[in-house]
């Protein structure tokens, strides 16, 4: 007979089921990875947002939960249900609403991400193998000192520039931290300590850019802003100098590098935190890919003060050769190509359909 006692139960006495759990799964990140991992066969996964997840993502989770992960009783809940093997961490305040709520933004990104990494610490605890925490990081944490520093750097690794100059670019870099510590260091004088609880992995995001999402006012959203204007056939201020640049990948290269890293031999990770990027266009790189597709686009350029400042803070580039070194990352396309097969068709059938 099975030794069962120290199989994870629910409180009636039955054995809690697998889960991969996905926070903030209603965004468009959210979805590629449900989408994804509904597709490799995974039937496992449990999904949390703030809002009510629409029916066909519904049906490829186990279950949804919609609710805060603030929320201790939630995550409670959690617990006493499954037995979380993974957790892709997505839920956050980005950068441009954190600086309208900076108080907010800290305790949803560093509150909530610090009761996500004790959910897994203890889940690790209960049935004894490593939890995997997957989480996107942003090119936020970068802090350049000026436009010079940043014109000279050329492509800044992972350990460089770490002064940054907004809310989220603190909460993320600080949830970087904090991961590395649940993942190396947690409870390390405790006598009853249990080291290695959690298998920490970090991708920081450039700006990201998507064909299926109007872009909501986000620092990096100049370039989206910029293509989905003019298909609608509106006027575009541009909120950043011409000569502005900094790093973007589309969206779809993005959920699939995550769980490229997700999938990973961990035996090969050197390290928990890793950049990735596809193409460093400036902004008026980007007008004039918009007027060559759609020729009456109205594109002028009005820079704000406070957003520039932002942007002019984050590097031009990124350097992503250790993804590249320790699990096989490549981008797949340039900006031409990304912008004429990934982002045109689907941009056109949006507001032409």
């Amino acid at each position: 007979m099975n030794d069962t006692s120290l199989t994870p139960t629910t409180p009636t006495g039955h054995r809690r089921s697998s889960a991969v759990l996905i926070t903030g799964a209603g965004g468009e990140v959210g979805h590629g990875l449900i989408d994804a991992l509904h597709a490799q066969g995974r039937e496992e996964i449990v999904a949390i947002d703030i809002r009510e997840l629409e029916p066909a993502m519904r049906d490829k989770c186990r279950e949804t939960f919609v609710g805060d992960i603030c929320d201790p009783l939630l995550l409670g809940r959690l617990l006493a249900m499954y037995e979380i093997t993974e957790i892709y961490h997505l839920a956050a305040l980005l950068s441009t609403r954190a600086e309208y709520a900076p108080e907010s933004a800290h305790e949803v990104n560093v509150g909530g991400t610090l009761n996500l990494l004790r959910l897994a610490s203890e889940q690790a605890r209960s049935h004894g193998r490593k939890v995997k925490f997957i989480y996107p990081s942003s090119i936020a944490v970068y802090g350049m000192p000026d436009l010079d520093t940043k014109a000279k750097a050329g492509a800044v690794t992972e350990d460089e520039y770490l002064n940054p100059t907004t809310m989220y670019g603190c909460n993320k870099l600080y949830g970087e931290h904090l991961g590395r510590y649940y993942a190396r260091h947690y409870r390390q004088l405790a006598q009853d300590r249990i080291p290695d609880v959690l298998d920490f992995r970090c991708v920081r995001y450039p700006g990201l850019i998507s064909p299926h999402t109007v872009p909501s006012g986000g620092t990096s959203d100049f370039g989206p802003e910029m293509i989905h204007a003019a298909a609608a056939g509106k006027p575009y201020k541009c909120f950043v100098r011409e000569s502005a640049r900094i790093p973007f990948m589309t969206m779809g290269e993005a959920i699939e590098a995550t769980l490229a890293l997700g999938a990973a031999d961990a035996k090969r990770l050197t390290r928990c935190v890793y950049n990735i990027g596809a193409f460093s266009p400036t902004a008026g790189e980007f007008a004039d890919a918009v007027r060559e597709a759609f020729p009456g686009a109205d594109i002028s350029f009005k820079p704000d003060v406070q957003r520039q400042a932002i942007v002019d803070s984050w590097p031009e580039e990124v350097d992503w050769s250790a993804a590249t070194r320790d699990w096989d990352y490549k981008p797949g396309k340039g900006f031409k190509q990304a912008f004429e097969e990934d982002l045109l068709p689907p941009i056109r059938a949006r507001y032409t359909g």
